[in-house]
């Protein structure tokens, strides 16, 4: 008898892929008890630029369902309100005066134990991709590919584990979302659960969006922050110095994509002005392919027409609202591809049997400002840049769709991670871990304050050093260096933070019970004024004040 061997050979193929199918789902099984992790983090994304907060501003469906899915925190902050220092504390779990990262200039100590090195060495399988700003090679990571310094987001180059860099066409948030799913789908051993960093350097300034979403957003015109035009008064000293205003600050090619041919033309800016706009080149011109350039130019055109033709005849007010809308659309752009490319991630973990058992964690290394008191970027104690996003989903675990309040810091997610997965975080850990809150154990949360220490002065943006403490109702801050000022705001009276009530005799009470917090706080954290000095003549032995540095 003739044995027909293509239709056996066919179905045992066939039998064979669903085997290797099945046992890739069943691998996924066995590491139940040990949940995945997945940190996603974007960079200078503003906790009001996120639906779940505030859909005044844009609608962020994909990030909405991860606190749809699980919690959303309402006071989650940050440590120091600046890039590196805040990546900083969320890898070791300490503050930035402990890490040694106190600004984007000092030096990492690199003899802090991070996070990722204690779940690799407790048999997890790690990997990071997109934007870390410090140190080309992450400790503890199995696989990495990160941005040098602040990265591209047009045809970004990547560090990759064996030194190399690669340059890798495309839009970067895109970009470090299919190094993500490319790793989970085909790099991961399935037999282990994993702790990944997937790291967006968007809506970081000088806010490029991709094409389709520069020229979507382009047409928008989106509702101005009642503190557009704030005058500053009854603020101290550093607010009314900082140099962070829409207007006077925030530069017309580097940030509002004007052209330097144009700014060199403009009679009615000042030769200043002109000299050193002109100095700079459209950011992603050295970048830009030809074909990426055929869709940029004709938006760009349109841009740059209407600068030309309207910007000699505004008012100052006018200018600021061109300011804001050009601000705003880009920024927004950048963020709309952000949500988009978490919803591919969390679409990957639904088809791929992973969702169950996987902690998904969204934040931002700090807040920003869209507008709000005339500004844009971070580092300040008010609430815009000290806030911070954060939502978490872990299903059998987080109940869906809660929502806290209570003070939770960057400086949390270390010992957060390793509680959840059931790992021993060291003693000199500074964090508290948030378990308690995810698993509506509300009584074990002890926590009613929070401690800030700002330090990059003078610097870019000349925001005064300061440090404080943070509760549910109230905010203290001391502003040091060269000024010695104290400002109190009540959080829920003022939310806006437009009133230092300091001074005023009703808050007298409650001015000596905060000091006496904070200082308990500094003592906790092993913070002092030994330590601001230290920091100061460090600064000042090795100072470098560079526009675009940050």
């Amino acid at each position: 008898m003739k044995i027909q061997t293509k239709p056996i050979l066919l179905l045992l193929s066939a039998l064979s892929l669903f085997s290797c199918a099945e046992k890739k789902k069943e691998a996924d099984k066995v590491v139940h008890e040990k949940p995945n992790i997945i940190f996603i983090m974007s960079d200078d994304h503003a906790y009001q630029a996120i639906s779940a907060y505030s859909d005044r501003l844009i609608e962020t469906p994909n990030i909405d369902r991860i606190g749809k899915e699980g919690i959303v925190f309402t006071n989650a902050s940050v440590t120091n309100s600046i890039c590196a220092p805040s990546r900083a504390t969320i890898l070791t779990g300490k503050h930035t005066h402990i890490n040694g990262k106190v600004d984007n200039q000092m030096p990492f100590d690199t003899t802090q134990v991070t996070f990722p090195q204690i779940f690799q060495e407790a048999g997890y399988q790690t990997a990071m991709f997109g934007k870390l700003h410090f140190g080309n090679n992450p400790k503890g990571v199995d696989e990495f590919m990160i941005l040098p310094d602040q990265g591209s987001y047009i045809n970004p180059d990547f560090i990759t584990k064996t030194g190399d860099t690669t340059r890798v066409e495309g839009y970067v948030t895109d970009v470090i979302t299919d190094l993500t799913l490319n790793w989970l789908d085909k790099k991961r051993d399935t037999l282990k659960p994993f702790m990944l960093m997937y790291l967006h350097k968007a809506p970081h300034r000088p806010w490029w969006p991709r094409p389709d979403k520069f020229k979507e957003f382009l047409g928008k015109k989106f509702p101005e922050p009642e503190s557009l035009f704030d005058d500053y008064q009854n603020r101290g000293t550093a607010a009314k110095t900082a140099e962070m205003n829409l207007l006077h600050d925030m530069m017309y090619n580097h940030d509002s994509k004007i052209r330097p041919e144009v700014t060199q033309r403009m009679k009615n800016l000042s030769p200043k002005v002109r000299e050193y706009e002109g100095g700079f080149q459209m950011p992603y011109t050295d970048r830009v392919n030809e074909e990426q350039k055929v869709l940029y130019e004709p938006i760009l055109d349109e841009i740059n027409k209407d600068f030309e033709e309207n910007w000699p005849t505004m008012t100052d007010e006018e200018k600021m609202k061109w300011k804001y809308q050009r601000y705003m659309q880009d920024y927004l752009a950048c963020v709309s591809s952000v949500d988009d490319n978490v919803g591919r991630l969390l679409e990957y973990l639904d088809e791929n049997q992973l969702a169950d058992n996987t902690m998904v964690v969204y934040t931002s290394d700090q807040g920003f400002y869209l507008g709000e008191h005339g500004w844009f970027d971070k580092r300040f104690i008010y609430d815009e840049s000290f806030k911070t996003p954060l939502l978490i989903k872990w299903p059998n675990r987080i109940k869906p769709g809660i929502t806290s309040e209570e003070m939770v810091q960057n400086l949390d997610f270390a010992q957060t991670f390793l509680e959840a997965a059931q790992i021993e975080a060291p003693t000199d850990m500074q964090g508290e871990s948030l378990m308690p809150l995810l698993t509506s154990n509300i009584g074990a949360w002890t926590r009613d304050a929070v401690y800030y220490h700002y330090y990059e002065y003078p610097a870019v943006h000349q925001v005064k050093r300061h440090y404080g403490i943070v509760t549910i109702d109230y905010k203290l801050a001391h502003f040091y260096y060269d000024v010695d000022e104290w400002e109190l705001y009540d959080r829920k009276k003022d939310p806006q933070e437009m009133n230092n009530v300091y001074d005023n005799p009703e808050y007298a009470d409650v001015v000596v019970e905060l000091k006496k917090k904070l200082e308990e706080l500094r003592i906790l954290y092993k913070d002092s004024d030994e330590l601001n000095q230290k920091y100061i003549d460090i600064h000042h032995a090795n100072s470098i004040d560079s526009p675009l540095k940050k």
